[in-house]
Parts: C-alpha cells; structure tokens; sequence
C-alpha cells in the first residue's frame, strides 16, 4: 500500500479513535442514518445483557456527520487489524464516498464499519424511551453503556452535527437520571 488511506468513524471513533493518524477532517456520508440498533456484548454490554451502540442503516437522502481519519500507509495494516477486532461484533468494512462540511469530496472511498440487520448482535429499532433505558442498564468491560451515548452527542454538537436520533436517545438518558 502506498498511499494513505481515510477511516470514517461515526460513533465511538468520534470521541475515541484509538489510533495513529496523520489528520481528523469533520465528513459525512450521504445516504445513511446513524440509529443505536447494534448490540455491543463485548465493549458496552455482556453476552447476557448486550449493550446498544451505534450502525448506519441505508436512509436515501439522509447523511451522517462525524470525522474522517486519514492514516499513513505504513501504519495502514495495523490500524486496520486493530479495528477489524474491535468492530468484530457484527461489523462489517465498507467503502463509502465522503464529502466535507461544505459539500467538497474529501474521499472517494473511505472505509467505514457499519452493522446489518444480518448479524447475530443485531438489536433492530425500538422506541428512543426503549433504547435509552437499555443503555442506560448496561455496562460492559469499556465502561457504561450511558458513557458511550452521552460523549457521542456531546462530540456531534461540538463539532456542530445535527442528529436527531442520537439526541433523542441523550434527552431520554438524561430524563431517566
């Protein structure tokens, strides 16, 4: 591999890459909606008590802030090692195009791990009250699944991203306490 290679992360890569990289960009996708329908039974949650975290789902004319991470070729190989085991859970890689908040195409195809409905994790709509009471019981061995929720919207809105779901999901959390 010779040239970088650009990473779209949009739920805890957001606030927690984890990872060596030359440059965040703030991107979208288009086409996607960000909904917490994955379970996480090895990061937020337990094989018994699976945590929700975020997918993208295909939504036409939807898209779906949140930063794009250039890595260096020569790191390329273990980034993606790394990442591939932490997004084993149902997680599949994928290019996608990204663009930059001012509609410029940052990438052509960036990589991006999204969950589908195929997959044995796969949790599925429910109500925003439903979901945030579920993370609001779950932890798992990367901490609270509330943590997870409440720091995703926190980055979107510091980064100035509008995500109505995301939000919904922090309004019901914080209700609950």
């Amino acid at each position: 591999m010779t040239e970088s290679t650009w990473i779209f992360g949009y739920g805890s890569l957001v606030f927690r890459p984890d990872f060596p990289f030359a440059r965040a960009e703030p991107a979208l996708v288009t086409g996607y909606a960000r909904r917490f329908w994955q379970g996480s039974p090895d990061h937020r949650g337990t094989p018994e008590a699976p945590g929700r975290v975020v997918t993208l789902v295909p939504a036409p004319g939807e898209r779906v802030w949140g930063l794009a991470y250039e890595v260096e070729a020569a790191n390329c190989d273990s980034v993606l090692a790394g990442l591939d085991h932490r997004e084993r859970e149902g997680y599949e890689r994928i290019t996608v195009p990204l663009a930059r908040p001012d509609g410029s195409t940052l990438a052509e195809a960036a990589l991006v791990y999204l969950a589908t409905s195929d997959n044995a994790q796969w949790l599925g709509p429910a109500s925003e009250e439903a979901i945030a009471m579920a993370i609001a019981a779950r932890r798992g061995p990367s901490g609270e699944n509330r943590e997870y929720a409440l720091r995703l919207a926190e980055a979107l809105r510091a980064m100035g991203a509008d995500d109505p779901h995301v939000f919904a999901i922090e309004r019901a959390l914080r209700r609950a306490g």
